[in-house]
């Protein structure tokens, strides 16, 4: 027996009841105009944080959403999208395609703009996913590549990939973990489908996106998640869960490395009103410009008294350059 058929019994249990417990969100997802949701959608909302941005919604293509729980995302896509095909909703387990099948027909009678061709769910394997190669704006997935061991972890982001057209994003919010948690927790099956024991270092998270071969990474969120106590999980020290949400592009890799945002900003004083770096990196005299990672490590090797950069803060809000 697979560990994936304890994932799936865990979540056939969850779409037969509402579980308040598991992967459960501890910051308020969006409440958006002129959208009515459904109240067991929201007590079905199986996830870490949110994969929703309004920006991030593409002015054409499919929505491909991984892992459909009790609808809530979807929903929110479809309200922001607003367009025949919008949302493609995919899932393994037949009880959860069923109760999100019917908690969008409650969804349907309380928000008139909802029509059918608006989001379609359907049978779906994040290990293969029933889409065409580059067919897809933007895949999104909240708390459950963290139930996947390695290869299929690989395996799930490779197929995000295929299915993302050129430039397209991929919408993550998954666990990681502050220090690496014990083979004992993560052979743990029941902990695993429930999003607990599954996390890995933020580090190896945003390694294995830029293995995968997504050029450009904005950190959008970092927040605490659950804590592995000494007490409850027989560990030597508490480990900490954070929620972290990140999006991913299908853009190249860079030959210097991949673009990685996590909140750093690099501010000028000086005498000029503007400066540059000779490498695309113009700043005007006071006025913050976001850069990742790879470029805040380039200009702090500059040593200059007039330049600044400001450390990580993991929550990217967009807008700078690499």
């Amino acid at each position: 027996m697979s560990y994936l058929d304890t994932v799936h019994d865990v979540y056939k249990a969850a779409a037969e009841a509402p579980d308040n417990q598991l992967c459960c969100i501890s910051t308020p997802p969006w409440n958006l105009p002129d959208l009515e949701v459904p109240e067991i959608m929201w007590e079905m909302n199986y996830g870490c944080g949110t994969t929703v941005q309004p920006r991030d919604i593409p002015k054409d293509g499919p929505i491909l959403y991984i892992g459909v729980g009790g609808g809530l995302e979807l929903l929110q896509f479809a309200s922001l999208a607003r367009r025949p095909g919008a949302v493609i909703g995919v899932d393994t387990v037949p009880e959860m395609i069923e109760t999100c099948r019917r908690n969008f027909g409650v969804a349907k009678t309380l928000n008139p703009w909802l029509v059918d061709d608006m989001v379609e769910v359907r049978h779906g394997d994040a290990l293969d996913l029933p889409v065409e190669d580059g067919s897809v704006a933007l895949v999104a997935q909240n708390c459950l590549f963290n139930v996947f061991r390695d290869a299929e972890l690989k395996k799930a982001l490779s197929e995000a990939h295929r299915v993302l057209r050129e430039g397209g994003a991929l919408s993550l919010s998954d666990p990681v973990c502050d220090k690496p948690i014990p083979e004992a927790l993560r052979n743990d099956e029941r902990l695993r489908a429930q999003c607990i024991s599954g996390a890995i270092p933020l580090q190896d998270y945003l390694d294995l996106l830029v293995e995968t071969g997504f050029g450009t990474i904005e950190v959008r969120a970092r927040r605490p998640y659950r804590m592995l106590d000494k007490r409850r999980y027989d560990v030597p020290e508490n480990i900490l869960l954070e929620s972290v949400e990140v999006v991913a592009y299908k853009t190249p890799v860079p030959a210097d490395g991949a673009c990685i945002f996590t909140g750093r900003f690099a501010i000028w004083t000086g005498d000029d009103e503007l400066w540059s770096d000779g490498k695309g990196h113009d700043l005007v005299r006071d006025v913050p410009l976001g850069v990742c990672d790879k470029t805040g490590g380039a200009l702090e090797s500059l040593d200059l008294p007039d330049l600044f950069v400001t450390p990580r803060t993991w929550h990217y809000a967009g807008g700078g350059c690499c």
